[in-house]
């Protein structure tokens, strides 16, 4: 079971400006290729910032004269790695609250840029392809369960889990890996157990 990859989503020729690159000259860039941001990286191709939308309307709206990326930009640029998990990329996303991120090489040089709607594209997958990797990446491989005992059931991304497990602690293992699948919204369980081997005084010795 693998997450994909920053490498695997992300658009892998970036459109760049140097610090130099005037407001207009920026605004058209985005215009030409449909983005709504642009890293701005120096003369050796490390990004220093980035430029969005919104930086170029609150300098136009802020009623600054002509500008340059390196007046606009955001900075300093928050960046990524191709190897990093499509899920750490997320949180680091959510953790700056930024909506894009470079991507760097190991000498830091910009490669791509992933952004979140390259995040959305995960929960395009399609339901066979998610119903296949829990039925032989999370029950075969990783756990060795007989995926004959259970039912894996995929609707637009909501996965149902039905049929009998060995030990009742293997049921939250269970839904937790297959919530880890790319593309997976929902884990609706309801597996069933034969034998309770609950620890006394778990708060899960409740639940069924």
């Amino acid at each position: 079971m693998r997450h994909r990859t920053v490498a695997d989503l992300m658009a892998p020729t970036a459109v760049s400006v140097q610090r130099g690159t005037a407001f207009k000259e920026i605004a058209r860039l985005l215009d030409e290729f449909e983005i709504t941001a642009v890293p701005v990286v120096d003369d050796t191709e490390r990004p220093v910032g980035v430029v969005s939308e919104a930086d170029l309307l609150h300098r136009r709206v802020a009623g600054s004269g002509t500008t340059t990326a390196a007046d606009i930009m955001t900075s300093p640029a928050i960046t990524a790695a191709p190897e990093w998990s499509v899920v750490r990329a997320a949180r680091v996303m959510r953790r700056h609250s930024v909506k894009r991120l470079p991507v760097v090489d190991a000498a830091g040089r910009l490669i791509g840029v992933l952004s979140r709607s390259d995040l959305v594209q995960l929960f395009l997958r399609r339901d066979q392809s998610i119903r296949e990797e829990i039925v032989e990446d999370v029950l075969t491989r990783t756990l060795q369960l007989s995926p004959s005992a259970l039912s894996v059931e995929v609707n637009d991304g909501v996965v149902t889990l039905s049929g009998t497990v060995e030990r009742r602690m293997l049921i939250p293992v269970v839904v937790r890996l297959c919530h880890s699948v790319d593309g997976v919204v929902e884990v609706i369980n309801r597996l069933d157990y034969e034998r309770d081997d609950m620890p006394v005084g778990s708060p899960k010795a409740t639940e069924r």
